[in-house]
């Protein structure tokens, strides 16, 4: 599968709005980006539940789901405990500049019994590249309610694309639902990375350094 995305136009600018960490600081490319969604697989994201779209400043691109849903319990199946979606994205970007993925904001709902835990994870590389960021947000029941969790990485941490080299950059989310002490023979638990009319956005936001 291949999605080409340019960049959004109408989309609230709040939902893009730079990361507090000083990424204000690095320079924004005045051209607009384009992300081909080289692949999409994953048990979380079947085909045709998960669009891209790049926001109007350049900062920022969303990820929309509506089928990622991880279970144990009453109504599902042994393997329904752990979802995942893994993003192969090939990011063009103005020439001279090179980026960095400088946060993530991950929202969905959890429906957890007294308990039974729950984990988002995130993991982030560059295809060729040694380096991998893992991230991983625990919860616990009882619970019913929003969720919503932020991976952040420092400026000085940041890991950016070579300059001048096309990379496929990778995504890798993760849910995951245990019983725990809950009964699974009378009780659901269940977390999602989507909502009730049918969308959620996980928002990552970019940083931006000139090549020399």
């Amino acid at each position: 599968m291949l999605l080409r995305v340019l960049a959004a136009t109408g989309v609230a600018a709040s939902l893009f709005s730079s990361p507090a960490f000083g990424a204000d600081s690095l320079p924004t490319p005045p051209d607009r980006i384009v992300i081909d969604v080289a692949t999409v697989n994953g048990s979380g994201c079947p085909a045709g539940t998960a669009a891209v779209a790049v926001s109007p400043d350049n900062t920022a691109f969303t990820v929309t789901y509506s089928s990622y849903l991880a279970q144990v319990g009453v109504g599902s199946k042994p393997t329904d405990f752990r979802k995942n979606c893994q993003l192969n994205l090939r990011v063009h970007v103005p020439q001279g500049f090179t980026y960095a993925i400088a946060s993530a904001d991950y929202r969905g709902f959890a429906h957890l019994e007294a308990g039974a835990t729950a984990a988002q994870r995130a993991s982030y590389y560059f295809q060729g590249q040694p380096e991998t960021t893992y991230r991983t947000h625990r919860f616990s029941g009882p619970r019913d309610d929003n969720w919503q969790a932020t991976d952040t990485v420092d400026i000085a941490a940041l890991v950016f694309a070579p300059c001048g080299e096309q990379r496929n950059f990778n995504i890798n989310t993760e849910l995951r639902v245990g019983a725990g002490s809950s009964d699974p023979a009378s009780t659901t638990s269940f977390m999602t990375m989507d909502s009730t009319d049918g969308s959620i956005n996980t928002v990552y936001h970019l940083a931006w350094k000139q090549c020399p």
